[in-house]
């Protein structure tokens, strides 16, 4: 079910959604609750660059979390369709910033002639 969601949300929000605050958005997770009554939707978007964009994002979703659950409810079979909740998944550009700080740290390396690029070219294939 959660999939399901997240590919008609993912939809609706590209297709109907005018609001220009809303922007490239992605749906990254869906959660229902087991009762299927409730769901969390994890969202990232490339046009969004501060705290105070996120939070526009997220009242916008939220309040058109109504319209969103009756399109869902008008084009699907579901008995049951969920409230919905929307989240900002930080997961994207917290990985990003991870990257960044291993490649730092590697070249940093690189440069103090501790690691050798055999020497990591190796460690890697081995871990993979």
């Amino acid at each position: 079910m959660a999939d399901h969601l997240r590919r008609e949300l993912a939809t609706i929000i590209r297709s109907e959604m005018r609001d220009p605050r809303v922007g490239m958005l992605s749906v990254t997770d869906v959660r229902v609750s087991r009762d299927l009554m409730n769901a969390k939707i994890y969202v990232a978007s490339f046009g969004v660059d501060n705290k105070e964009e996120r939070k526009a994002l997220l009242n916008v979703l939220n309040k058109a979390s109504g319209f969103l659950r009756s399109s869902i409810a008008r084009d699907s079979s579901m008995r049951i369709t969920p409230h919905f909740s929307f989240y900002y998944d930080e997961l994207i550009e917290e990985g990003a910033k991870l990257e960044s700080l291993i490649n730092k740290a590697v070249e940093s390396d690189r440069k103090a002639g501790d690691v050798d690029d055999q020497d990591t070219a190796e460690q890697v294939s081995e871990e993979i």
